[in-house]
């Protein structure tokens, strides 16, 4: 039932034109679309590795039998269908890797576990990953990570160079290079033309002062206002104003969700 409602609304959203806006939060940060910029200009050459790790800790015991109204729903397959840890977090780590590369992920084969016993879905899991272009891919995400908060990170390497990314510092961006120093790139830094539009036009803050988690959504929902008006409108809208999560990548995650629950379980 899920998939087929799903389909539906991917398909009333291709016939109509509507607006349908997710939530894949990081996508808003600046300087995620710093990266997204260079990697899809060609900065580092072809893709060739992808490494993205979403540890939290906050279900290292058997928190929704404690009252914990967050843990009991992500937890009970009647309210999260198939899976747990990779539906909820997995996820945003899976989009967060074709956003920034602009690749698709092919094929994966997935390790999901129950670490806390009595759990009735995965709170743990690791993925590996092919994109369209023949890279290879590392997809970590556990829920059992004492310690941990919400340490999401992706690293992405090409032919000449990559770059590493952490939400807990958001406004910093390592570039890496083959024949040259690690530069370091900050949110609202007075760099000229080192940051692309897509980062300079997403960022709220003067240089120094976090770019966070709710910058972040309000750049998700700028982008689907504007996709609004151009749709009453019936103006043409420019790709920079039109960078917001849609429909087409929620199609994505419920389908990464499926198929990492069936190589889990594949004899």
């Amino acid at each position: 039932m899920i998939l087929l409602q799903e389909d539906q609304i991917k398909k009333k959203v291709d016939e109509t034109g509507l607006v349908v806006c997710l939530t894949h939060t990081y996508s808003g940060y600046p300087l995620v679309k710093q990266a997204r910029a260079m990697v899809q200009g060609g900065a580092f050459g072809k893709v060739r590795k992808v490494w993205v790790e979403y540890p939290q800790g906050w279900l290292s015991k058997l928190s929704e039998r404690e009252g914990n109204a967050q843990a009991a729903w992500r937890t009970d397959p009647k309210k999260s269908g198939k899976s747990g840890c990779m539906g909820d977090i997995g996820t945003h780590a899976a989009h967060l890797s074709e956003y920034i590369t602009g690749l698709k992920i092919t094929q994966l084969c997935a390790d999901l576990n129950i670490m806390v016993e009595g759990r009735a879905l995965d709170d743990d899991g690791n993925v590996l990953l092919k994109f369209d272009n023949g890279a290879a891919g590392v997809l970590m995400a556990s829920q059992v990570a004492a310690g941990e908060e919400n340490a999401l990170k992706i690293r992405i390497y090409g032919e000449k160079g990559g770059l590493e990314w952490a939400q807990h510092e958001p406004n910093t961006l390592l570039v890496k290079w083959l024949d040259q120093p690690t530069q370091i790139l900050r949110a609202g830094g007075n760099y000229g033309d080192r940051l692309s539009s897509f980062a300079t036009q997403n960022c709220r803050t003067p240089g120094g002062h976090p770019e966070g988690y709710l910058e972040a959504f309000a750049n998700v929902y700028l982008g689907a206002v504007h996709a609004i008006r151009s749709h009453v409108d019936g103006a043409p809208m420019s790709p920079l104003a039109y960078d917001f999560p849609s429909v087409h990548e929620g199609s994505r995650g419920v389908q990464f969700i499926h198929r990492a629950v069936e190589s889990a379980t594949d004899p």
